[in-house]
């Protein structure tokens, strides 16, 4: 019996406008706008999945290089640059909330690690204060895409590509891919004009950060 075709998805970038609301109703709401704001500047920077967030770890930190190693579907593996700003802010909020070497450092204010209920109670709670998020269902996954779209109209495919962690696949532009494959530097540069930050990897290649 032939799949059903699957339908395109309805996700797309959020304008900046509402992406700034979105990041204030988290910074002002709720019971602990510390850690629901580190979520969003984590998805925003790294356009992460939430599989990847959930399984860092403090041993998947380089405060030297601003680099953190995240895990995702498919048994993917890579090295993706943030801000040093994030970076200090992930590094003490693990040391605050006491984290193990071998756990989250994404950590309720009591200790306990985040789990994926979390994202399900921060979406709900930005819905009630912001009608429009409720409305389409706006979720982290919307937050990969908006970074994602932003990365490709400014520093190319290849560069959007590589930022996402997608693997070679077969076909032609699979095939192609893998002559034009960006370079870690090339994404640190294209993160760097992203958060209007510095990154060592962009400086070390002499990338522009804006």
């Amino acid at each position: 019996m032939a799949k059903p075709r699957r339908l395109p998805s309805t996700r797309r970038a959020v304008p900046d406008t509402r992406l700034a609301e979105i990041n204030e109703t988290a910074a002002t709401t709720g019971d602990d706008p510390e850690l629901d704001t580190l979520l969003l500047r984590l998805h925003t920077e790294t356009a992460c999945r939430r599989g990847g967030a959930l399984a860092l770890r403090p041993a998947d930190l380089d405060p030297d290089q601003c680099l953190v190693l995240l895990r995702e579907k498919g048994e993917t593996v890579r090295w993706q640059p943030v801000s040093p700003t994030l970076m200090t802010r992930l590094v003490n909020h693990g040391q605050d909330r006491h984290a193990p070497a071998d756990g989250q450092p994404l950590r309720y204010a009591d200790g306990r690690p985040v789990t994926s209920r979390r994202y399900d109670h921060l979406w709900k709670r930005i819905g009630r204060h912001l009608p429009w998020v409720r409305t389409q269902q706006i979720s982290m996954h919307w937050i990969r895409h908006t970074t994602l779209t932003w990365v490709e109209r400014n520093f190319g495919y290849a560069v959007a590509r590589a930022y996402a962690g997608h693997t070679d696949g077969g076909g032609e532009a699979g095939a192609t891919s893998t002559y034009v494959r960006a370079s870690l530097s090339e994404v640190a540069a294209a993160l760097a004009a992203l958060t209007s930050e510095p990154h060592p990897l962009a400086a070390a290649e002499g990338w522009r950060s804006a």
